[in-house]
């Protein structure tokens, strides 16, 4: 393989910046471009030890470093790896960089430096995968769930039903393959019992799944209610900021405005939309019908209703389109005498909560409502799970497979067709992880990294 180098810090002025160059001749580009004070070679140089020198550009020089060296096989990629560490200015780091690159390195492609790692052995893909969950983590829930995942928790469970898979794929090879030999007869009952237990394993590896999902993407979110209930002021007060105009004209918010903001440890995806009601007007009608297209695509409403008002006609229609929707129903304006008929509200939606987004109160209970309603828990993120579309589809496959091998024992088929679909289960397993897997998976997979990464 090539020696590879790039920027490992972000594109932005910092305290320090970070040049990772690695491969086969990592010390040696190294040893082109930094000169140590004292007496170092950096060819002799031992893992993890540092040098404090000089980078430079055929001699002339570039800025004060400290250089860090790492042996293969005991670094990041498992290859040779020297990390510069220079002032954090843009103009500093790329010098630094263009200079590794004019003595042997080449650019590194996004993820490149994990993607080594992977094919080096030292991470598995479902690990590789969890290292970009652990960099994008907005959260102390999303990180946790993140370093689950880079520990290897999916991984282990996987590859405990893959060893699992194979004991019995290898008894029913033995039992076919050498009738004549004094082989235990294939028992249909235990078999039965451990694919049942197998698949129960592999499905609490996605019944988590949907959590892990919210965490990392957020809920897309529209808050929804006739005009004037004080839609723009909630979503102004989750937002933190003037984002939506807020007046005391109905019908001043006539577009979509959007938003991603963080409540606790979930992040929504705020849409505030138009007030929905009976109108004739042909723009705002438009609006209206956005509104509603919005609420319909959307995982999350949020229902704001005036306190301070009786339910409406207008109310009960929004009632009416949403009540197949995950919703909240918030009813606004706790701070102002209350004259909604909540015994109503109440046999409509699970969840209500009352708030005054003017005085930015009541919103941890809304916090704890959207919690509820999305089984967001400590075990959602303290559990091996699948972390993206690709690990669930590996596990579906599994999991469908097993099935199949259940039904095929349950109906006394011939052994050949169980050992078939169970080499099917053992293969999505391997995919999985990244034992057998095709190049342009790993490719896409790696390619949503960032570079120097």
């Amino acid at each position: 393989m090539s020696t590879i180098a790039a920027i490992s810090t972000p594109n932005a002025v910092g305290g320090i910046a970070v040049i990772r160059i690695s491969g086969e001749r990592a010390l040696a580009v190294a040893e082109k471009i930094f000169r140590p004070y004292g007496e170092k070679i950096v060819a002799e140089m031992q893992g993890y030890t540092c040098a404090y020198g000089i980078a430079h550009d055929d001699g002339e020089r570039i800025d004060d470093c400290i250089l860090t060296v790492f042996r293969a096989p005991h670094s990041y990629t498992g290859e040779d790896t020297c990390e510069i560490s220079c002032h954090g200015g843009l103009y500093v780091s790329k010098c630094i960089l263009r200079a590794a690159l004019k003595n042997g390195a080449v650019s590194a492609e996004s993820g490149e430096f994990t993607k080594r790692a992977f094919l080096n052995g030292k991470l598995d893909l479902t690990q590789a995968e969890a290292v970009m969950d652990v960099i994008s983590a907005r959260g102390e829930a999303e990180l946790r769930m993140a370093e689950q995942l880079r520990e290897g928790a999916a991984y282990k469970k996987a590859r405990e039903c893959s060893d699992r898979l194979l004991k019995i794929l290898s008894g029913i090879a033995a039992w076919t393959d050498y009738p004549d030999e004094d082989i235990p007869e294939i028992e249909p009952t235990a078999i039965k019992s451990e694919l049942t237990a197998i698949r129960g394993e592999l499905a609490s590896l996605i019944r988590n799944y949907d959590s892990g999902r919210i965490l990392r993407e957020g809920v897309a979110t529209a808050i929804v209610g006739r005009p004037n209930v004080g839609k723009s002021t909630l979503f102004n007060c989750l937002s933190g900021c003037e984002r939506s105009i807020v007046t005391d004209i109905a019908g001043t918010t006539r577009d979509v405005v959007e938003e991603t903001v963080r409540l606790g440890d979930i992040v929504l995806r705020l849409s505030d939309t138009a007030g929905i009601h009976d109108t004739e007007d042909i723009i705002e009608g438009i609006g209206i019908d956005i509104a509603e297209k919005t609420a319909k695509n959307a995982e999350l409403v949020i229902a704001v209703f005036d306190g301070n008002c009786p339910l409406s006609a207008d109310d009960f229609n929004l009632i009416n389109k949403i009540n197949n929707k995950n919703c909240i129903a918030v009813v606004n304006k706790s701070d102002r005498e209350q004259l909604i008929e909540s015994e109503k509200l109440s046999q409509f939606f699970k969840h209500i909560v009352y708030i005054s987004a003017k005085q930015n109160e009541g919103i941890e209970q809304l916090e704890n409502a959207v919690k509820e309603l999305f089984l967001i828990n400590s075990e959602s993120f303290s559990v091996a799970t699948a972390s993206n579309e690709r690990q669930k589809q590996c596990i579906e496959r599994a999991i469908c497979s097993v099935d199949e091998g259940i039904g095929i024992i349950e109906s006394s088929e011939m052994y050949d067709a169980l050992n078939v679909v169970l080499d099917d289960a053992e293969q999505s397993l391997l995919e999985l992880s990244g034992q057998k897997i095709t190049e342009a998976v790993v490719d896409e997979v790696f390619s949503r990294f960032c570079v120097g990464k």
